[in-house]
């Protein structure tokens, strides 16, 4: 270990960044929610292996989507004691929100929006890490999730380069294309290597955990990202246009208040929407879309009102669109969106 010995003993709350050289004794029989207790707080771990530099995976930025570790568990417990292919960092973050199964913490800011510049503690430990993984060097760089809703498996990238859609499609063939927000983990990371994040269904489901797995295996196993072309073929591109939000101080749910969203509403993740879709029942007395909902496209210029209508009692599709990230987890709304929409891209040339 790096730090010293009382580093460990501190809140695990803290951001302060532990940082180890070598697995601690007994940390993979650890559940996500034990990680606070057997670490301290987030942690860097590096381990050695036959190829440098390392790939870098980041889990539990979200400490409530526990896949990424379970992931990790796997890969590690699959090599039986035997070298690593490849050298391994490992970033293991919000812990303390794990222990207790939330996103983050009242208080917190959330732990995949704080990697481009920030005054809080965490936007520190951020930094650090990226500054730590800058000076020895990335081979590439995975950062796992989960989602709440129905939703495919799929990976993202900030970049529209070959070398990040190789990175990509070892997960998936449906890739998403996003800059904004431009502070999450795998954004920061584009600066240094290939970089990828990996939406692997809801949290708890075996077939989520292996399929990371996979990905995490193939790439410690990779001499090289290739920077030739990827064949159309091979993947589907999206690129995320717009960020929808519930109107701060609207009242909203599946059953009751002024905004009334479908029960099936997670259902319509990655489909192609026509125009005048329902979405939700409208009972308060706003006369417009805006009145509910808060669109942003990449420029931060607001949009609802370009995608959105009120008709007849519901807000409705005003285009056809393609929605992402749907949920039905009103914790969740609020937290972070309801819902990214997404317009299809041709092949990368």
């Amino acid at each position: 270990m790096v730090d010293t010995e009382a580093s460990r003993a501190t809140n695990p709350a803290s951001p302060e960044l532990r940082e180890y050289e070598g697995l601690p004794a007994g940390l993979l029989d650890r559940g996500p929610h034990e990680l606070a207790e057997a670490l301290g707080g987030p942690a860097l771990i590096h381990l050695p292996g036959r190829r440098e530099p390392a790939l870098f995976v980041s889990v539990l930025l979200h400490g409530n989507e526990t896949t990424g570790w379970e992931a990790l568990q796997r890969v590690l417990r699959d090599l039986g004691g035997e070298p690593l292919p490849r050298a391994l960092s490992l970033f293991v973050g919000n812990v303390a929100a794990a222990r207790r199964g939330r996103r983050h913490l009242p208080g917190q800011p959330d732990y995949n929006r704080v990697w481009r510049g920030g005054g809080t503690p965490e936007h520190a430990l951020a930094a650090r890490v990226r500054e730590r993984m800058a000076a020895r060097g990335v081979f590439a760089s995975i950062d796992i999730h989960n989602n709440t809703g129905r939703n495919p498996h799929y990976a993202c990238i900030n970049r529209l380069d070959h070398r990040f859609l190789h990175l990509a499609t070892l997960f998936s063939r449906t890739v998403v294309y996003f800059t904004q927000p431009d502070s999450v983990q795998s954004n920061a990371f584009a600066d240094l290597a290939p970089a990828t994040t990996v939406e692997c269904g809801r949290p708890g489901q075996p077939e989520g955990a292996a399929h990371a797995a996979e990905l995490v295996e193939a790439a410690l196993h990779l001499r090289d990202i290739p920077a030739d072309r990827v064949a159309p073929h091979d993947y589907d591109l999206y690129h995320t246009v717009a960020t929808v939000n519930v109107r701060e101080g609207v009242g909203f749910g599946f059953e009751g208040g002024e905004l009334v969203l479908r029960d099936d509403l997670d259902r319509l993740n990655f489909r192609d929407l026509p125009a005048s879709t329902g979405l939700a029942e409208v009972r308060g007395s706003g006369e417009r879309a805006g009145d509910y909902v808060v669109a942003h496209d990449e420029r931060g210029a607001r949009v609802e009102e370009r995608y959105f209508t009120l008709d007849r009692g519901e807000l409705r599709t005003r285009l056809p669109v393609m929605p992402s990230m749907l949920s039905h987890d009103p914790d969740i709304i609020r937290q972070d969106c309801l819902c990214y929409l997404m317009e299809r891209l041709p092949p990368v040339e």
